[in-house]
């Protein structure tokens, strides 16, 4: 077997050099090159090559049946798609606190009940593991701890394991490279032994992953290419709910949510949205609406609250939470230029309840009918929802899942939906339940809201 060497290669242009360099050698660039494990090429008596792989119809493939296993916890399941993949990779990111080795703690001891699971400890000492353990109230005899930082001796630990959960991905090393560990080299060479591994011997990794100050997982963005599902934990470490966000999912799909809550005796998820995504006292002050969004396979009804007040300087401030901001200042053009609303002197801030991002467009109406009642001082009622899509001409555009949206509203007590005119089809048939109100344009639909 050939023996391998290090080298550096440009991150920009590709470049190879046997030493690093502050600055590429081949296209100028500072702080690209990065550290890579390389093997000498092998001679034509050496080298061998496999029978190469013959194309096929598309009718001839056969479909692969992928089994799911239930992790305990069902949020966790349906952000997954339905449940644990054999053989896949899992990545869950998330701020340093969040919950990430708590949530992947009750995971594994429920898994350990039934398979052999192993849980690979990098930050924390076997007993600190035990200690959450025990805080949780869990009771996983079966789950085999080792703390270790060198990922090259997890092979011989893997004999019979069908769940590894590796925390964390920046705190392990290979021995092939000699930078330290969370390099850009070594977090990218250990991935792709996780991903050997997975793949040849059927054994799902949960991988933890840290996030840098601006919210994006640290290291290689090959790390997120390698893996078949990336999840972010987002929530205030304050606050008791954490979001659980599906980014990417190559066995479900990519825009599931699942919403818990941080407790003492562990992460429970949470299956009533209503107490989460809406207030008590919405309808009572100007500036807050409810759309019914839709999130993955479900929908769920999230307030939306904002706050217009004079502005004490000459230019006026804009703040969003939940909502683009580039979507925020667009709807506040509409509502300027279509309406008649003049926000140049008013500090506008907005905010989704719950700390869930709204990035459909159907949101847009909702968004309009908040900015318009805290611009009024005019409150909507409580038991209105409304969604639809915003144009810059100010008509409101049809939107997907019309259906799912006003039968949520249904269920959840609500008495009044305002919905764009070209989805009126899809809601007839729940006109004996609810009044529908359809919409053609933004200010058709301020006039229907506030001068009833």
């Amino acid at each position: 077997m050939a023996k391998t060497f290090t080298q550096f290669v440009c991150g920009e242009c590709g470049g190879i050099t046997h030493s690093w360099m502050g600055k590429c050698p081949f296209c100028g660039k500072f702080n690209t090159l990065v550290e890579e494990s390389a093997a000498p090429a092998e001679t034509k008596k050496e080298k061998k090559r496999d029978a190469p792989a013959k194309a096929k119809p598309l009718s001839e493939i056969t479909y692969e049946r992928y089994d799911r296993t239930s992790s305990g916890i069902s949020e966790f399941d349906n952000v997954l798609g339905g449940g644990i993949v054999a053989g896949s990779l899992i990545l869950i990111g998330g701020d340093p606190g969040i919950g990430k080795s708590t949530l992947l703690t009750q995971i594994a001891a429920h898994l350990s009940e039934e398979s052999k699971t192993l849980y690979f400890s990098a930050e924390e000492s076997c007993s600190q593991v035990k200690l959450r353990a025990e805080r949780l109230n869990l009771s996983p005899d079966k789950l085999l701890i080792i703390n270790e930082t060198c990922i090259d001796d997890l092979e011989d630990e893997l004999d019979g394991v069908r769940f590894c959960v590796i925390d964390s991905i920046q705190a392990v090393y290979t021995d092939d490279l000699s930078s330290s560990s969370g390099s850009v080299g070594q977090v990218r060479e250990c991935a792709t032994k996780l991903m050997r591994i997975a793949k040849s011997r059927g054994i799902t990794f949960f991988i933890v992953g840290h996030v840098t100050k601006e919210g994006a997982l640290a290291g290689p963005k090959v790390l997120e290419h390698i893996m078949d599902t990336v999840l972010y934990f987002e929530g205030e470490n304050r606050e008791n709910f954490r979001i659980l966000r599906a980014v990417k999912n190559r066995f479900g799909n990519v825009q599931e949510v699942g919403v818990f809550e941080m407790t003492g005796e562990g992460i429970i998820p949470v299956t009533d949205y209503s107490g989460v995504f809406l207030s008590e006292s919405r309808g009572e002050e100007a500036g807050s609406a409810v759309t019914p969004s839709q999130t993955g396979a479900r929908c769920m009804n999230v307030e939306i609250q904002t706050l217009v007040c004079k502005t004490n300087f000459g230019q006026p401030r804009r703040m969003s939470l939940g909502v683009d901001y580039n979507k925020l200042a667009l709807l506040l053009a509409v509502l300027e230029k279509r309406c008649g609303m003049n926000f140049s002197a008013y500090d506008v801030y907005i905010n989704a309840m719950g700390g869930i991002k709204l990035n459909e467009p159907a949101c847009d109406l909702a968004i309009c009918a908040a900015l318009a009642s805290a611009y009024t001082g005019k409150p909507i009622d409580k038991y209105t929802a409304v969604f639809g899509e915003v144009g810059l001409t100010g008509e409101v555009r049809a939107v997907s899942y019309c259906e799912k949206r006003v039968a949520e509203c249904v269920k959840m007590g609500f008495r009044k939906i305002l919905l764009p005119a070209k989805n009126m089809k899809s809601a007839a048939k729940y006109a004996d339940k609810i009044a529908i109100v359809p919409v053609l344009y933004v200010n058709t639909m301020i006039k229907n809201l506030f001068n009833d």
